[in-house]
């Protein structure tokens, strides 16, 4: 029976033999959608053998977090090892190249992620900051796309996620890198991380286990201590901002901070909901911008008036290959969805496509628990019953039974879109109510606002005159006279108010 220092000793005369450690950016789709970001192909960075650090569960090992640094991120990881030479080698046969498979911790300072211009070698390579192991899981006898990475945080689970829906195979991996350089015996593969990870403190312990089938690489502990040795000022110091600490923790709440400011404040979102969307458009074509509205679409709460920043989502017509690639597992729609933030609105390009679903009641309910303000699509809603009952609007073309696959694939997040006719880019500032849908530029908000509210209330003493029996012309527009009473009119107003 093969005892567990066994392994460990075996682990270490293979890693003894490691000249690469080469580690992928993003790869799993709950971490894209954490980042905001989902590459369309593969990118790497390499770290030192020399931080390399065999770890064993029956004596846990210790990582220094440097003198200085506030932000030792920890990644939970499953580790590929290469046990005979790969160049060019194609998809089929790249997965026959990996021996072995075992957990990682892809440990890196953000304190000094500023220093090298993304090579993240003074970040990520340091002495230790690659602990692997402890046991070896044979690669030849567990399914690539079936394996299991967990990490826990001080006895909690943090990440919990599964190589199912991969945006780049484990053998994908391989044969890319392959193209380029050779992958020798005893190299290794990082093969990205899960969300959940995020910042330990000295003290505090980082397990990390990978599961295929049977197999377990076992739990690899690592536990944290502060470093006493200062960096020299003739290096690089460390130095950490909100940004960082956003980046490193996964988000500003999770890292203590208030959240960001966005272009559209407490204070301008109510502006925007006290004016209609026809003094918009008004204002709007005044700034010589006539192509702002989205058009062609119903509403399942014609009585609301929303407000909010746009997220958007692109379907392209469906290709029975591709949606093979892209359609299935956690695909760009179920990210839209899964990160949309309070008050943003989703905004889906559909090509004006009726002729199935681009949404369905069980993804419209989840953005409603997400807190999003709207969904807005240019072509059908699944079950329509179940959508129209829920509190956030949907804007619409119409109901349709269909399945999104019938006619489309979910293809692209968060970039500049079509949607009814109107250009949509991520951040900008949708309006919608019974009158329709406008698109507004964030930088033009401020000011536009103010003159919308200014319009209406001409046009509430204009509708006064009207019923009051006066005649239309001169006064709508108003010409120089009625100009004269109007401002009399609202200074009688405004004194009234004050006095209140």
């Amino acid at each position: 029976m093969t005892t567990e220092s066994q392994t460990t000793e075996a682990s270490t005369q293979l890693l003894a033999r490691t000249r690469k450690v080469i580690a992928v950016h993003i790869n799993y789709p709950s971490r894209a959608a954490q980042r905001g970001r989902t590459p369309q192909k593969p990118s790497y960075f390499l770290k030192p053998p020399s931080s390399l650090a065999v770890g064993s569960s029956e004596a846990p090992g210790s990582v220094e977090r440097p003198a200085g640094c506030e932000l030792l991120g920890y990644e939970g990881e499953i580790a590929l090892i290469i046990g005979k030479p790969a160049r060019r080698v194609g998809l089929e046969d790249a997965w026959s190249h990996v021996e072995w498979i075992t957990a990682s911790n892809d440990l890196g300072v953000y304190d000094l992620r500023y220093a090298d211009k993304g090579s993240n070698l003074r970040s990520k390579g340091g002495d230790g900051f690659t602990p692997v192991g402890p046991q070896l899981i044979p690669a030849g006898e567990v399914d690539p796309a079936a394996m299991r990475v967990r990490t826990w945080h001080n006895g909690d689970l943090v990440q919990d996620d599964t190589t199912e829906d991969l945006l780049f195979p484990f053998a994908q991996l391989v044969a890319d890198l392959s193209q380029l350089l050779t992958l020798e015996e005893g190299d290794i593969i990082l093969t990205g991380t899960p969300a959940g990870a995020s910042v330990a403190q000295p003290g505090d312990v980082v397990e990390i286990e990978v599961t295929a089938g049977s197999y377990s690489s076992g739990k690899l502990t690592t536990r944290v201590v502060e470093g006493t040795a200062p960096f020299a000022d003739f290096g690089a110091q460390p130095k950490a901002d909100d940004a960082q600490r956003e980046e490193a923790y996964g988000s500003r709440e999770a890292a203590g901070l208030e959240p960001s400011r966005q272009a559209l404040s407490p204070e301008l979102r109510k502006k925007l909901e006290s004016v209609a969307t026809a003094t918009l458009s008004s204002q709007l074509r005044k700034r010589g911008l006539n192509n702002v509205s989205i058009d062609g679409l119903q509403t399942t709460r014609p009585d609301r008036r929303v407000v909010g920043l746009a997220r958007t989502l692109r379907f392209v017509p469906n290709r029975e290959d591709l949606f093979k690639t892209h359609g299935g597992g956690f695909n760009a729609q179920k990210r839209a969805i899964d990160s949309v933030n309070g008050g943003e609105i989703i905004v889906m390009e559909a090509r004006g496509e009726k002729g199935t679903g681009t949404v369905g009641d069980v993804l419209a309910l989840r953005a409603q628990v997400r807190g999003a303000a709207a969904i807005i699509t240019d072509g059908g809603v699944r079950d329509f019953s179940a959508v129209a009952d829920l509190d956030m609007p949907t804007y619409f073309a119409n109901p349709h039974p269909a399945v999104l696959g019938r006619r489309h694939i979910p293809w692209d997040t968060d970039i500049t879109i079509a949607c009814g006719g109107a250009t949509v880019q991520p951040g900008d500032i949708i309006v919608a109510d019974s009158d329709g849908i406008i698109v507004i530029p964030p930088a033009l908000a401020e000011d536009l606002v103010e003159d919308c509210i200014q319009q209406e209330k001409e046009e509430t003493f204009i509708f006064e005159m009207v019923k009051q029996g006066n005649g239309v012309d001169g006064l709508f527009p108003m010409n120089p006279e009625w100009k004269a009473k109007y401002q009399e009119w609202a200074a009688s107003a405004s004194e009234g108010a004050s006095g209140g």
